[in-house]
C-alpha cells in the first residue's frame, strides 16, 4: 500500500498550481488547507471521530477494522467515484491527508484498484506542506529586500501596488483593507489558509531582488502578518506616497462607499443596501471609543442622513462629508503619530507617478 507513488517536491507543486485532493475531515478542511485543493474526504466528521476514538483505545488494526465497515459498499463506490472525476479532470494533481499516512493510503490504493491509475501523494501530508511553507517564508524573506509604501488613508496605496509587479499585497491576500472600513462583503480567510497563501506568493516571486508591501501593522483585519514578514518589513526603507486631500476622497469614496455597494447589491440585490447600511454603522461603532461620544455621536447623524439620501435620491453626495471628516479628522492625525516614529526610514515622498518612477529605478537597481 505504501509503495505507491509519492511527491516530495513541494516547491513545484505550489508553483504550477497543483490540483489537491485534501482526504482529512470537512471539520479539518475548514480550519485550513491550501489553493487548488478540494476535500474529498474518506471519512466524514463523525467517521472520524469514531475511527479515532477506536485508535486510542483499541489501536490502529481495530481502528482500520471499523473504518473498513462503516466505508463499504454504496459509500465506498460513492467516493471512489468522486475521486476518479477528480483525477479525470485534474490529471496532474496529487492527494494527501494529515500526515500522508492512512487515509490517504487508503485513498491512493482504492483508487489504483479500481482504475489502474497511481495517482501520487504528498509525503508527509498536510503537516509537511504546512511545514515547508512556514520555513520558505522564513527563507525567502531572509533573502529579500522588502521596500514599504506608506501614507495617509486614501492616497491610493492599493491602486500603486496594482501597477508593481514585486510586490506582496498582503491587504489582497487577507481580503481586508487593514482599517475599521476595511472589511469587505465576503469573509477573511482563516490565519492558516492567509499563511498558505501569503507563502506561495513569496515562492513564485522569490527571483525579485526586491519587494514591495503597504506599510501594515500587526494584523489586516482578523489575520496575523507572520513574524518573519512583520519583523523585517518594521526595518526596511520606506517610501511615502503623497496626494491631495480632494484625490484622498475621490479615492476612499470609490473604495467605501460606490464600489462596497456595488459589492453588496451585487451579492445580495434584496438585502444589498441593508447590509451596506449596516457595514457602515457597525464600521463607525468599532471607533467609538477613540471617537468619543459626541463626535461618533454626529458621525453617526451624518452616516444616517448620507444612507437617507442615496435610498431616496439615488445620490451619494451626502457621504463626501463623512468621508473627509474620517480622513482629516481621525485618521490623519493617527498616521501623523504613527509617522513620526518611522521618519528615520523614510527614503522616499512622492505623488503616485514619482513613487512609481523612484521603485521601478530600485527594482532594476
Amino acid at each position: 500500500m505504501s509503495s505507491l507513488a509519492q511527491i516530495e517536491d513541494f516547491n513545484q507543486l505550489f508553483i504550477n498550481d497543483t490540483p489537491l485532493i485534501d482526504t482529512r475531515a470537512p471539520v479539518e478542511f475548514i480550519q485550513g488547507a491550501f489553493p487548488y485543493t478540494y476535500n474529498l474526504p474518506l471519512m466524514s466528521n463523525e467517521q472520524r471521530k469514531l475511527i479515532g476514538a477506536c485508535y486510542k483505545n483499541k489501536g490502529q488494526k481495530e481502528a482500520v477494522k471499523l473504518g473498513n465497515e462503516l466505508i463499504q459498499g454504496k459509500i465506498k463506490n460513492s467516493k471512489i467515484k468522486t475521486w476518479l472525476e477528480f483525477i479525470k479532470n485534474n490529471p496532474n494533481g496529487a492527494l494527501y491527508c494529515f500526515r500522508g499516512g492512512l487515509r490517504s493510503q487508503i485513498t491512493q490504493r482504492w483508487i489504483f484498484e479500481t482504475s489502474g491509475v497511481e495517482y501520487p501523494r504528498i509525503k508527509g501530508g498536510f503537516k509537511a506542506l504546512r511545514r515547508f511553507l512556514i520555513d520558505e517564508s522564513s527563507r525567502i524573506m531572509n533573502t529579500t529586500t522588502p521596500i514599504v509604501i506608506g501614507g495617509q488613508t486614501g492616497c491610493g496605496k492599493t491602486l500603486l501596488l496594482d501597477k508593481i509587479k514585486a510586490k506582496i499585497d498582503l491587504e489582497s491576500l487577507a481580503n481586508h483593507r487593514g482599517s475599521a472600513f476595511g472589511s469587505t462583503t465576503t469573509n477573511q480567510p482563516t490565519q492558516i489558509n492567509f499563511e498558505n497563501e501569503l507563502a506561495i506568493e513569496l515562492i513564485k516571486k522569490q527571483h525579485y531582488t526586491h519587494l514591495i508591501f503597504e506599510d501594515e501593522g500587526s494584523n489586516v483585519g482578523t489575520v496575523h502578518i507572520p513574524t518573519c514578514i512583520k519583523d523585517k518589513t518594521a526595518q526596511a526603507d520606506l517610501v511615502l506616497l503623497k496626494a491631495s486631500a480632494q484625490e484622498r476622497i475621490i479615492v476612499s469614496m470609490d473604495a467605501y462607499v460606490i464600489n462596497m455597494h456595488q459589492d453588496f447589491m451585487h451579492q445580495d440585490a434584496l438585502n444589498g443596501f441593508d447590509n451596506f447600511s449596516h457595514y457602515w454603522l457597525d464600521s463607525l461603532y468599532k471607533i467609538q471609543k477613540r471617537l468619543g461620544l459626541e463626535r461618533y455621536k454626529i458621525m453617526h447623524k451624518m452616516i444616517i442622513s448620507a444612507l437617507s439620501q442615496y435610498q431616496t435620491k439615488g445620490q451619494f453626495d451626502g457621504f463626501y462629508p463623512v468621508i473627509k471628516s474620517l480622513l482629516i479628522d481621525y485618521y490623519d492625525p493617527m498616521y501623523n503619530y504613527q509617522i513620526k516614529k518611522k521618519h528615520k526610514r523614510i527614503v522616499f515622498k512622492g505623488n503616485a507617478s514619482e513613487v512609481l518612477e523612484y521603485l521601478n529605478t530600485r527594482l532594476i537597481s
